[in-house]
């Protein structure tokens, strides 16, 4: 693989999982009582739980995000000039 083909994949990567962040925020937004109903089948959650599980899980998801895709596109877009 040559460096533009890494960083093409790396730009692709954080564009896709952007997209999948916004996804999960958006249905939370819109159907947060759904989604809450479906996991309390599987975990006794209270509401103040969940909230706080699903805000620290998408800061974890986001802060891979950029450690993982967008900073390395970053560094190879500045490195490759």
């Amino acid at each position: 693989m040559t460096q533009e083909m890494v960083r093409q994949f790396l730009l692709g990567c954080t564009l896709v999982n952007y997209g999948v962040l916004l996804v999960w925020f958006f249905v939370l937004v819109v159907a947060r009582d759904g989604v809450r109903r479906l996991h309390g089948r599987w975990f006794r959650l209270s509401e103040e739980q969940f909230d706080a599980l699903h805000y620290g899980a998408m800061a974890v998801y986001k802060i891979g995000i950029l450690l993982f895709n967008l900073v390395p596109w970053v560094v190879m877009t500045f490195l490759g000039r």
